[in-house]
């Protein structure tokens, strides 16, 4: 079960929002033209939220074929432009917060799209007697309290008679040293960028094996013929084209490969297969590879930036020295990539001159006779790039030097390097310059694949750290546990802040439910820098006359809204004023018997506000479920709406409530 939620994150910007409106307010009073006159701009907290990601071309799509959960997940602009919306300073003082209730009775917590906070199980204290494993059930919220409501069910049970009211404390909502939308926002999208690298990454590797594979085919059956024929010694295939290529001579083998077993058809494919792989890998570099680099290049130097202005301070979980073992790598990958772009627009150079060469020879061997054109053809041949291919590409390309699959053996020696504090960019200028002079090197810094694997480890130590100094944070208060006479049908839960001088003093609503009878458990406590004291509980409980109550929610601050029917009578939503003293709320602690109000048909649809629910034109339809909307201006203006959803568990409908359904009722909704 899931239950999202938002909160303010911090109450600074607020006061400087308040003060932004005082100015106007002022320039108002003061009877001066609003048109030509502009608040002061807050330069600190425009430089905070500067995005410069905007100004960096959009992140191209990935083909199909990935690997993994996010094959998919970045193959559209849509997805693209889904997942990597720029942060808005419009927002930067909310924090958008999920919480989770697992099978294993675990809680699990997220903010924004993906930053996972972490797992935590709640106990109830040995007060409670025997300990009982619980399962979340319900979760309640204020825009303006870090302190949130939990509703815990023992999970051995599917239907019960108890309930436990937990408070939980996410102090680190408004207690964090840095903004933490933002600090949030940047670590989410880092997390994206680097999922998006690796797909990237498993795109380029397949790119360069489907360049080889063809081609290694082609050669390792010319290099078996001859070897073979003992005619030669040690000569291969690119011994023998060199050979072809300096002295215009065919060895007899290499002739009747050339001419029956490759023959045009074999030249195609294989010219197909190199040129489309090496063009998808430069595009796939160019395009997606580097640009995505850049961009984590950014968001490291943001994170850098708020590292060594809270150096001092643990709470932001992580240091300036682990930033600069991830930019480190992430200076690594974008060398390593500019090489692959220079080695592939090198090797495609050279290829198609190898290309133009090897279908001359086919067609020259093949024809009986030699024609002007095949004369002309063989004086344009750029000889020297022929023979660069044939040396340098053809046997083994210098791309295996980045893009080849690494042994374990040699990662785990070259990782525990790595950690030991040596420079990364320093052991991968070693070994390119050590593999460019044609030393032989069992290295992995150069591999795209170990780069990758290491930065995503790296990234991973940062995140969670952050993730770890949160959860030093999370807190869970007092509980409170409900003891029904009778089973729970439906219940909800409302949260309300009032204030009380410095502290916050926040109400909880619970509204529990039988066939005909409503409990409204009001339970207190007092927030003090976003933590909870000791819980008060008070009980109102009532008999909605001899009706059947199919559901009840809450509705803004002031309203519990029921939806009952009456034995041979419309339906009808009643209006609830949980709030209001009249109800008798009596002192509760668990187990305490309290008498009910007992109220007739009449006296309900006299004493409270109540609307018919117009239901009449399908008699056939019987509500199972309620769910109320508040009203909402986010995609146009849409008022209050109340949704039934029937038994079938397939027909529902909608209904809008009017602007005021319940007269004074809803008119006072904050």
């Amino acid at each position: 079960m899931a239950f999202w939620a938002q909160n303010f994150a911090t109450k600074r910007l607020g006061a400087a929002t308040q003060t932004s409106i005082r100015t106007w307010e002022q320039l108002t009073s003061q009877g001066l033209d609003l048109t030509k006159k502009k608040p002061a701009a807050d330069l600190p907290r425009e430089l905070t939220f500067l995005e410069i990601e905007t100004a960096l071309p959009k992140l191209s799509p990935l083909p199909a074929g990935g690997s993994g959960d996010d094959t998919f997940v970045f193959t559209t602009r849509a997805s693209l432009e889904f997942l990597f919306r720029p942060f808005s300073k419009d927002d930067s003082d909310k924090v958008d917060v999920m919480v989770v209730g697992t099978d294993d009775g675990q809680i699990h917590i997220s903010i924004y799209d993906s930053f996972v906070i972490g797992s935590f199980r709640y106990s109830l204290p040995p007060s409670f007697g025997r300990k009982t494993e619980l399962k979340l059930c319900g979760s309640a919220s204020h825009l303006e309290l870090s302190t949130h409501m939990l509703v815990f069910s023992p999970s051995v049970e599917d239907k019960t008679k108890t309930l436990y009211l937990v408070p939980i404390d996410l102090t680190f909502i408004n207690s964090s040293p840095e903004n933490l939308s933002l600090l949030a926002s940047k670590t989410t999208t880092l997390q994206k960028l680097l999922r998006y690298v690796k797909q990237v990454q498993t795109h380029m590797l397949k790119e360069w094996q489907s360049t080889r594979e063809l081609p290694n085919r082609f050669l390792n059956s010319i290099n078996q013929t001859l070897k073979e024929s003992e005619a030669y010694g040690d000569m291969n295939i690119g011994q023998a084209m060199y050979h072809s290529v300096v002295t215009g001579h065919t060895f007899p083998e290499v002739k009747e490969w050339l001419v029956d077993q490759l023959a045009e058809r074999g030249h195609k494919r294989w010219d197909k297969a190199v040129v489309t792989g090496l063009q998808a890998l430069r595009s796939l570099v160019h395009e997606n590879f580097l640009p995505a680099l850049e961009r984590v290049s950014i968001i490291l130097s943001r994170l850098l930036g708020i590292a060594r202005f809270h150096e001092s301070k643990a709470e932001i979980g992580f240091t300036s020295a682990q930033i600069m073992k991830v930019m480190d790598i992430v200076s690594c990958l974008m060398l390593v990539g500019n090489k692959i772009l220079l080695l592939v627009m090198e090797e495609l150079e050279l290829f198609h001159a190898f290309s133009i060469w090897l279908r001359h020879e086919i067609d020259r061997l093949a024809s009986s006779s030699t024609t002007d054109d095949l004369t002309e053809k063989d004086a344009t041949m750029e000889h020297g790039k022929i023979l660069a291919y044939i040396q340098q590409y053809m046997p083994a390309s210098p791309l295996r030097h980045y893009l080849s699959n690494i042994e374990a053996e040699d990662v785990e020696r070259d990782r525990k390097l790595a950690d030991s504090g040596s420079s990364l960019l320093e052991l991968l200028t070693k070994q390119i310059q050590k593999s460019e002079s044609t030393q032989t090197d069992a290295g992995s810094y150069s591999q795209v694949e170990f780069l990758c694997k290491y930065l995503d480890s790296q990234a991973s130590s940062v995140l969670e750290g952050i993730a770890e100094a949160e959860r030093r944070s999370v807190r869970f208060g007092q509980a409170t546990k409900i003891v029904l006479d009778s089973n729970v049908s439906r219940f909800d839960v409302q949260l309300s802040a009032t204030p009380v001088g410095p502290p916050n003093k926040r109400q909880q609503s619970s509204s529990e439910l039988t066939i005909h009878l409503v409990y409204i458990f009001r339970t207190s406590t007092t927030i003090t820098n976003g933590i909870s004291s000791s819980v008060v509980a008070e009980l109102s409980r009532m008999t909605l006359g001899d009706g059947k109550i199919f559901d009840l929610k809450f509705l803004y601050d002031d309203s519990l809204l029921v939806l009952w029917a009456p034995k041979d009578s419309p339906l009808r939503l009643i209006r609830i004023p949980h709030k209001s003293e009249d109800l008798g709320y009596q002192p509760y602690t668990a187990g305490t018997q309290i008498a009910s109000h007992e109220l007739s048909n009449e006296q309900v649809t006299s004493v409270f506000l109540n609307m018919i629910v117009p239901c009449h034109h399908q008699p056939g339809f019987v509500p199972a479920q309620m769910e109320i909307k508040e009203a909402s201006a986010e995609r146009g203006k849409l008022p209050p709406r109340l949704c039934l959803l029937g038994t079938d568990m397939q027909t529902y409908k909608v209904f809008a409530l009017p602007e005021d359904p319940f007269g004074e009722a809803l008119g006072n909704r904050p």
